[in-house]
């Protein structure tokens, strides 16, 4: 979707100051926040592509005002609320009013914490040969979707080099709307500084992204 969220390209946001010795979290309800989104995506409420899709869904002066974290906390309210496991009221008053929905995989204990901390395998059996191979320059679809995606607004109709094949993957366009995992090839692409931004980009830059197959066509 093309919301606040896709920056890649974008002038105006000034330089990233990099934090020396930044911390993991900057404050303790930040790290009690990515707590609760891992234990609720390892309950079953929602996956990966779900929450980052509930985040580009704020709305851009909330989106632009709030911290990274903030975006989290933001972003699992809304898909807890969505998906009914609780009410607005509740997140209000801070505690339930009426009793919770199941949860698809259930309740875990501090066995399990180790295990659910474990990074997630998306990794899937291909079903069809790859349409492209290291080497082949394709276009990147002018698409604008109205859901979850993965392919940066700024590299659409623009055409780069096929680097590498990274086997296949959940397509996390499918995965945000809970229409199945719906495994796709996954390529890195390589684009031209002057491609993407014209005669006064610097001519050394080169831009990798990682791109579906569905992105892709052809040059």
């Amino acid at each position: 979707m093309n919301g606040v969220h896709d920056m890649g390209g974008m002038d105006g946001f000034g330089k990233v100051e990099v934090e020396a010795n930044e911390p993991t979290f900057h404050e303790k309800w930040e790290g009690r926040v990515m707590a609760m989104v891992r234990a609720m995506g390892a309950a079953g409420a929602f996956n990966i592509d779900m929450s980052r899709f509930a985040q580009e869904r704020l709305p851009p002066h909330i989106y632009l005002a709030s911290s990274y974290y903030r975006r989290w906390l933001l972003g699992l309210e809304g898909n807890l609320v969505n998906r009914g496991f609780v009410t607005a009221s509740e997140l209000t008053v801070g505690h339930a009013s009426e009793p919770a929905k199941p949860l698809k995989r259930g309740k875990f204990g501090i066995d399990d914490v180790e295990r659910i901390m474990v990074r997630g395998k998306f990794g899937r059996t291909a079903q069809a040969p790859a349409k492209f191979r290291a080497g082949d320059r394709v276009r990147a679809k002018n698409i604008h979707p109205v859901t979850h995606t993965r392919l940066p607004r700024y590299v659409r109709g623009h055409i780069g080099v096929v680097e590498r094949d990274h086997g296949v993957h959940v397509f996390p366009d499918s995965a945000a709307t809970e229409a199945g995992e719906n495994p796709q090839w996954l390529y890195t692409v390589v684009f031209d500084g002057t491609e993407l931004w014209g005669a006064d980009s610097d001519p050394t830059v080169n831009i990798s992204i990682d791109a579906f197959e569905p992105y892709l066509e052809k040059a």
